[in-house]
């Protein structure tokens, strides 16, 4: 028994041996295959994908030619301070020194002075905005267009090759603005239709908040914008002269919309083609005399509403930067321009009982005085005078007769004024001295309703202002030529002067009086009959028979005004239209 166990202990080893054996030849043997694998070639799909990924030489020098740099293996570059016969430099930049990779920039190498072609580029600097910083190397480089095949498109001809920093750097950004265009949106209109488009279109409200808009700004900035709202006046060696047998007048566009209420009070800026005009509806208008505008002619530019006041009376300072306007109130109101603000003036501080009411008043053409009628009517009338700058109260010009004062003018220079009485009584009235210069009566009055002072060349004494017209309850409208008041520089006037003509076209009472100001045409009219209306030309005193006529479309007539260059007519009526004629002969 222990000799078997042993003989198969035996065989149990030899088998055991075996079998390490041949594993550790199996496993050599596979160690001698990758030896044999790794040391074999690459094949053609791990060389394409080594190639893609790390590169190789080829497709080096493809990448260098691209970006025309030359490289050339069989020449060697000389170096700064080398001497000729020197060897060949190594193509591998591993082996070139640190200090022959830099190099300092001195001036521009010798070029070929032929290969430079001029550029007149003087018109396109003139269009270009001037760069905030210019680099003096630009003028110190040349920059060859044709050895670069991305640079070639900027040549202007064939034969161009060597350029400056300066053009190179101009026709980069002419090749940028071409392929990069400016937008719509950052481009500026040069077309005037559209902000006049712009301009009626957002016109109707008072004050908005659209800056780039002219006809939206606020009232003060609109005022001072004189390049858009200054219309050119006729020159005084150019004024023709009209002639007394036929009036040119054409109708233009109107003022756009009809008004809530009957117009009591038009007034055209001083300085501006901007009219005024209010009613009783309470609310001032302004508009931008524009009749070519589109789509609406003469827009609105601005209004203001004043509650419970019923406007009778509204003007502009002769300054143009300030509205007085007031009704059938013991107040007015002044609309300050510049600043925006409306002050309300409550009272004549001393006068409230002859001052009731001011909603009849006028500012002197100097601008320092207001004039307002008095609404006591005791010992014939009285018309307070008011500082226009601080509304104080300066003095008082009564009036003999009876019913009142009827209406009054202020002289041309502002230094007094022209008033008559209801009863036909007439006053030149001097502010400075404080008293009346002269009185008169006029001939066959029949109670007194307007009067207006016209024309150049009168008597200084009494103003300058040539002609005097007052109208009357019965229609009859008589004109004075203010010459024949003075003798020398006394005034001579007599009690009951002769007029020099009576105008009878009218047959009800006399509401408007209005002369152009170069007091070439006098305007009369009536409210109380349709299409009341007539022109006089001055001074031949001889009234148009052209114009107004029966086709007209006047209605009935309530406000009268000229233009500051007496080209343009204004007729307000009681619908709330305010219709506009073009007088041509200027």
């Amino acid at each position: 028994m222990p000799q078997q166990r042993s003989r198969k202990n035996g065989r149990t080893r030899k088998t055991s041996s075996k079998a390490v054996i041949n594993f550790n030849e199996r496993s050599a043997q596979n160690d001698s295959e990758n030896e044999r694998i790794d040391m074999s070639d690459k094949d053609e799909e791990e060389d394409e994908l080594e190639r893609l990924v790390m590169g190789d030489d080829a497709g080096f020098r493809a990448h260098l030619s691209m970006g025309n740099m030359e490289v050339n293996e069989e020449e060697e570059p000389k170096k700064e301070g080398a001497e000729e016969g020197d060897v060949e430099a190594e193509s591998d930049l591993e082996n070139v020194n640190d200090a022959d990779l830099f190099f300092y920039d001195s001036g521009p190498a010798d070029s070929n002075a032929q290969a430079l072609v001029p550029f007149n580029g003087s018109e396109e600097q003139e269009n270009e905005d001037a760069p905030a910083w210019e680099d003096s190397d630009d003028d110190r480089l040349n920059i060859s267009l044709a050895g670069n095949s991305r640079l070639r498109k900027l040549r202007v001809n064939a034969a161009e090759d060597v350029v400056s920093g300066k053009e190179y750097t101009r026709r980069l950004r002419r090749q940028f603005e071409v392929l990069h265009p400016v937008p719509e949106w950052a481009q500026q209109s040069s077309r005037p239709s559209k902000r006049r488009r712009r301009s009626s279109e957002s016109s109707n409200s008072s004050i908005s908040a659209d800056e780039d808009d002219i006809s939206t700004l606020p009232l003060a900035r609109f005022l001072q914008d004189a390049s858009s709202l200054s219309r050119a006046a006729p020159e005084p060696g150019k004024k023709i002269k009209l002639r007394p047998e036929k009036l040119n007048i054409q109708k233009t566009h109107p003022i756009p919309g009809p008004q809530p209420s009957a117009i009591t009070s038009l007034s055209f800026h001083p300085e501006y083609p901007v009219l005024l005009s209010s009613g009783l509806a309470s609310t001032l208008y302004m508009h931008h005399i524009a009749p070519a505008a589109l789509p609406t002619p003469n827009p609105q530019i601005t209004s203001v509403h004043i509650r419970g006041t019923p406007i009778h009376t509204s003007a502009f300072h002769p300054n143009g930067e300030k509205i007085f306007f007031s009704g059938r109130r013991s107040y007015f109101h002044t609309w300050d321009m510049p600043s925006g603000t409306i002050q309300k003036v409550n009272r004549v501080y001393g006068h409230k009982e002859e001052q009731k009411s001011m909603e009849r008043f006028k500012i002197s053409p100097c601008g320092r005085y207001m004039g307002l009628i008095g609404s006591s009517k005791k010992g014939g009338g009285v018309i307070n005078i008011l500082n226009a700058s601080t509304t104080q109260w300066i003095a008082a010009a009564r009036i003999e007769g009876k019913n009142g004062v009827a209406d009054f003018a202020w002289w041309g220079d502002g230094e007094g004024f022209t008033v008559v009485g209801k009863g036909g009584d007439v006053g030149e009235y001097n502010v400075e001295a404080r008293s009346f210069v002269t009185r008169w009566i006029d001939d066959g009055s029949i109670g007194a309703t307007v009067v207006a002072l016209g024309g150049s060349g009168g008597p200084k004494p009494i103003g300058s202002d040539r002609w005097v017209v007052i109208g009357s309850q019965s229609g009859i409208i008589n004109i004075y030529d203010r010459r024949t008041f003075v003798t020398g520089n006394e005034i001579t006037v007599k009690e009951r002067p002769e007029p020099k003509k009576r105008f009878e076209q009218l047959v009800t009472p006399t509401s408007n009086l209005a002369f152009s100001p170069d007091g070439q045409i006098l305007a009369f009219s009536s409210k109380w009959k349709k299409d009341a209306l007539r022109l006089v030309h001055l001074p031949s005193c001889e009234v148009y028979r052209n114009w107004p006529t029966s086709s007209t479309p006047l209605g009935t007539i309530t406000a009268v005004a000229f233009s500051r260059g007496s080209d343009m007519l204004a007729v307000g009526n009681e619908a709330g239209k305010i219709r506009l004629w073009e007088i041509r002969s200027y």
